[in-house]
């Protein structure tokens, strides 16, 4: 189970669904939920092609994590690991992050080869299997699903078979990135993302998210808080601040002669800064400062917390960003022609 209430990063990924069934493919397709993203596949055979040979993206520990290679202790029985936050909110400019599959969905009973056979020849263990059963193959389903060969077993005859279905692919999608990100829990809880684990402010940003219809969001600092995109790649930034950062703030202001003014918001926490292009902290080369500035709402979660959201942040070069709308938009098209969703 994940210890975030906010996981540190988040982003749509890409659904299999394996059938022998054209028909069922095609009525299956309709019923889903219009956000997801998925391909359809009628030859298993070409299901496991695509699937096995796909470059999946490389584990967490390779992309964030590396040795501390500028520790003072010499010592070849010690290793400081270095975390790169940094590497984090950077994956927006992955091109090919929604193609990551992340669930297969797979029809028990095929002529060629059987869903349980099609689930043990997958090479990517961290895909979650969901097989779609008759009644008569149920028992058959459960020893596979004790034996953790498959993550859920549906069948097909339930009269709520397509709720059961997209319940569950969100679920395990969940859990997909829940695997992915576990390395990252201990080192996170020790630093300065705190409001990743309250619970509270977990449900004020999912409030957040709904209202914006984010559907991706990645952890950053400088300051801290999360990027935000929705379908169409429109950007948001939810920076948050504990009374420790403020004061943090308000030295620095003070140290750098600041306007009164503004050491006086800083003060009272009416606003909270975004001086993006010093990594958060005031300079004299704000001549106009009050942009910087926005309203703050407080929260009192496990923390007390100051936070906001800037739209359209100016730290982030997010033009060229692949936004998820027009990975659906590409699908849709590869699927008129023929190219992905049937094979």
């Amino acid at each position: 189970m994940n210890n975030y209430a906010i996981q540190p990063f988040h982003f749509p990924t890409t659904v299999v669904f394996v059938d022998d069934s054209l028909q069922f493919l095609s009525n299956l397709s309709l019923q889903l939920d219009s956000r997801l993203a998925y391909r359809l596949y009628s030859s298993p055979f070409a299901a496991l092609v695509a699937l096995n040979g796909s470059a999946q993206m490389p584990p967490v520990a390779e992309r964030f994590f590396s040795l501390y290679r500028h520790r003072g202790d010499k010592s070849v029985t010690r290793h400081v690991i270095d975390v790169s936050l940094d590497m984090i909110h950077r994956e927006v400019h992955n091109e090919h992050r929604f193609e990551q599959v992340s669930v297969v969905v797979v029809d028990y009973d095929m002529p060629e080869i059987d869903g349980l056979e099609f689930c043990r020849s997958l090479k990517n263990k961290a895909l979650k299997k969901i097989l779609l059963t008759g009644k008569a193959d149920e028992q058959t389903a459960v020893r596979a699903f004790n034996e953790k060969t498959i993550d859920r077993f549906i069948r097909k005859q339930d009269d709520d078979v397509m709720s059961q279905l997209n319940r569950a692919i969100a679920e395990l999608q969940r859990e997909h990135f829940d695997q992915i990100e576990h390395m990252l829990a201990d080192a996170l809880s020790v630093g300065s993302h705190l409001f990743l684990r309250d619970v509270a402010f977990g449900e004020r940003f999912r409030e957040i998210a709904r209202r914006l219809n984010i559907v991706e969001h990645y952890l950053c600092c400088g300051p801290d808080g999360i990027l935000m995109l929705d379908m169409g790649g429109a950007a948001h930034l939810l920076i948050v601040q504990t009374e420790e950062m403020m004061r943090g703030h308000y030295e620095i202001a003070y140290d750098q002669n600041a306007p009164e003014e503004l050491l006086a918001q800083l003060r009272d926490g009416r606003s909270l800064p975004y001086f993006w292009k010093t990594a958060g902290n005031y300079s004299p080369i704000y001549d106009d400062w009050q942009p910087c500035m926005h309203p703050a709402e407080e929260f009192q979660g496990r923390e007390w917390y100051l936070y906001t959201v800037v739209k359209n942040p100016g730290a982030f070069n997010l033009k060229y960003v692949f936004p998820y709308g027009d990975y659906l938009e590409r699908l849709d098209s590869e699927a008129r022609q023929g190219i992905a969703r049937a094979d």
